[in-house]
């Protein structure tokens, strides 16, 4: 049920929900200025000039690095990105973007550390598809990665859940089996790293990123074009525009735990 009240409550919040909203209030109430306002936001929302800053914005301006020369950690993690279903009869699960995968193997053919760890990401919605952790065991082993190197969680819906579960999962590992905290190379999209990376900390983790998929390219400058509205850049100011929205959501329901145990720990001669 959360993974439904997450992905829906966010809509109206988002650029699409807030047009929509615009234009409703502008059928109801008989006004032009909200439609003006949704036409600026529109035109706003879909330059590139505005996703790009959005996008590096969210990728705390995140570089990418050479996979040898990050140091060593007990696992490297990867984290699910989302799959699709191939139409036809061979049944197979296309990838939405390879740099995570890639990234972790790049790391692992460095030495960088003993376990690959893939996150067994799943939707209740797409139950045809296998868990991406799966699919991605298949593919790091025929990249030469052995089958007793390779680990992957049970099924995920969300990064805390991601978190939670490779939290579970280290200390089963026969080379991690220390108390100390556990030290993972975190492998996922530029955009979503800050996210992450903060929610595996917050699960004991100690965390060592390597950002991947950025999506503003590098050495682009300010032109003409830039102001031009395109549907790529309104998908992808959406796209930061979530993102940002999840880290709020986070941040907002860690802050609320924290004042409830800061309550409950409180002595009850304090509380009269």
């Amino acid at each position: 049920m959360e993974i439904y009240l997450n992905k829906l409550l966010p809509l109206l919040a988002l650029p699409s929900g807030l047009l929509l909203l615009l234009l409703a209030v502008a059928l109801l109430w008989r006004r032009s200025w909200p439609v003006w306002l949704a036409l600026c936001l529109f035109w706003l929302g879909s330059t590139p000039w505005v996703s790009d800053h959005l996008l590096r914005w969210c990728e705390a301006n995140a570089v990418r690095v050479a996979a040898s020369s990050m140091p060593k950690a007990q696992a490297i993690v990867v984290l699910s990105e989302g799959r699709t279903l191939a139409p036809g009869t061979t049944g197979t699960s296309e990838w939405n973007d390879g740099d995570r995968f890639w990234g972790g193997i790049a790391l692992y053919k460095a030495g960088k550390a003993p376990w690959l760890v893939f996150t067994g990401g799943w939707i209740p919605w797409q139950r045809e598809l296998a868990p991406e952790g799966e699919v991605l065991k298949v593919w790091a082993r025929s990249q030469g990665v052995p089958e007793s190197a390779i680990q992957i969680t049970g099924k995920i819906m969300n990064t805390a859940e991601e978190a939670a579960a490779v939290a579970a999962l280290l200390p089963k590992l026969s080379s991690v089996g220390s108390t100390k905290p556990k030290t993972i190379l975190l492998v996922t999209s530029a955009f979503h790293m800050p996210r992450a990376q903060r929610l595996f900390q917050q699960a004991g983790l100690q965390v060592l990123p390597y950002p991947v998929d950025f999506k503003v390219s590098a050495g682009e400058s300010f032109n003409a074009m830039k102001l031009l509205p395109s549907a790529d850049a309104w998908r992808l100011t959406e796209m930061a525009w979530r993102e940002l929205l999840g880290r709020a959501y986070y941040a907002a329901r860690l802050g609320l735990s924290q004042r409830q145990g800061a309550t409950d720990s409180t002595p009850l001669s304090n509380t009269r």
